[in-house]
């Protein structure tokens, strides 16, 4: 039944893990990408910078909204037509962007894009987990979200020179490429499902994302990004600004950050799959502490590129860990489900955190922001301890105590 049988040894991740990695690698580069083509999206299609900035946002709304939309749609499909269709979608709307004729259509085509992310990835972490031994589960997440941390290491910094000497939609024709690419290499090395899907139950499914647990975690995850991208979404600012790089020192720094987050995405996962909750509750103490120190940073070049590594280690550290915590409180039933909604908290995390750095910027400069974000994930770490005081109070009571 299967298309291709897969070795597996202590050692080595399946293939097919990798083939879902190279469609994360393609989902992160159209995500991400148009950051570094503001200029030359605006002044082709006659718009302002900030409101080719909203492509950002649209994009980041779309897979919030397309996240339980597409899931819900595709919950009776094994799960490799899942993501060979979300792919075609993927691969269909970077296609629409590089033709778009003028703004509202490129928004469009970006929504339509986004559509296929949130379940891609939520679908895709379920999939990981049933490649892997159950000692290895968070790892294989992490393994997958590699292809992300990838993408903004090198998919972006190229698709920014490409789009900057060959015009913005050569850009998305090579991530229509890449789209292709990994199209093929999924249907080649993802397994089919072993077993046929078990009915959904649409019911069901949404009682799963009602649990108390649940809704913790997912708050947990949105509170944690929110944090990280308060600070993202200004580094460029804070590196030129406060701590007085130039402009072309930006880019590299930005290399430094990606590093940080290949590292602390695979070490998030390791430690996740031997101690998940300390690891929940230790990312995002160690989330909360580099946000608060580095405002003592910024005025320090060496400091703070310091501060940036450690930043895009620790925030993705906290990846692997909060997305296994939710596949494991929405056991059985609704799992698919839960994991798309998870990857819809970390994009909405995305939004409102480009926000409440702007806000803070307006009304207490561009200094306050890292000490203003460091708040944030540490009320995350208040929800993921409130969330596990909650289930030890719902654990049965043993035979024996009783």
């Amino acid at each position: 039944m299967l298309g291709i049988e897969l070795p597996r040894t202590d050692f080595a991740m399946p293939l097919a893990l990798y083939a879902l990695t190279a469609g994360a690698f393609g989902i992160g580069v159209t995500e991400f990408v148009i950051m570094g083509l503001l200029i030359e999206v605006g002044g082709d299609l006659g718009v302002s910078i900030s409101a080719a900035g909203l492509l950002i946002s649209g994009y980041a709304l779309g897979v919030v909204v397309g996240a339980p939309i597409m899931t819900i749609a595709t919950s009776r499909w094994p799960r490799k037509t899942v993501l060979l269709v979300l792919m075609g979608i993927f691969t269909i709307g970077n296609l629409a962007c590089a033709v778009a004729p003028d703004y509202w259509s490129l928004m469009a085509a970006r929504v339509l894009t986004a559509f296929a992310h949130g379940t891609f990835f939520g679908v895709g972490s379920v999939v990981a987990t049933t490649l892997v031994p159950a000692n290895k589960k968070a790892s294989a997440i992490a393994v997958m979200f590699t292809g992300l941390t990838v993408a903004n290491i090198l998919g972006v910094p190229f698709g920014t020179w490409l789009g900057q000497h060959l015009g913005w939609r050569a850009t998305f024709y090579a991530v229509t490429l890449v789209g292709v690419l990994a199209l093929a290499i999924i249907a080649v090395f993802v397994p089919k499902d072993r077993d046929a899907p078990e009915p959904s139950n649409l019911k069901q499914d949404l009682a799963v994302l009602a649990r108390p647990q649940v809704l913790m975690g997912l708050l947990t995850t949105v509170l944690s990004w929110v944090g990280v991208f308060a600070v993202f979404t200004y580094i460029a600012p804070i590196l030129t600004r406060l701590a007085g790089f130039s402009d072309a020192a930006v880019s590299p720094i930005l290399l430094v950050f990606g590093g940080g987050l290949v590292v602390g995405n695979l070490v998030g996962g390791r430690l996740a799959d031997r101690w998940l909750i300390p690891t929940v509750l230790g990312s995002l103490f160690a989330l909360t502490a580099v946000l608060g120190l580095m405002s003592f940073a910024t005025h320090n070049q060496i400091a703070v590129v310091v501060f940036v590594a450690l930043l895009g280690a620790v925030g993705f550290a906290t990846v692997p860990p909060l997305q296994m915590w939710v596949l494991e409180k929405a056991h059985g039933a609704g799992q698919s489900l839960a994991s798309s909604f998870n990857i819809a908290a970390f994009n909405l995390g995305n939004a409102i955190g480009a926000w409440l750095g702007g806000a803070v910027i307006d009304h207490g400069g561009l200094a306050s922001v890292p000490w203003v974000a460091a708040l944030v994930p540490l009320a995350a770490l208040g929800v993921a301890v409130a969330a596990m005081r909650f289930e030890r109070g719902r654990a049965p009571v043993p035979a024996a105590a009783e």
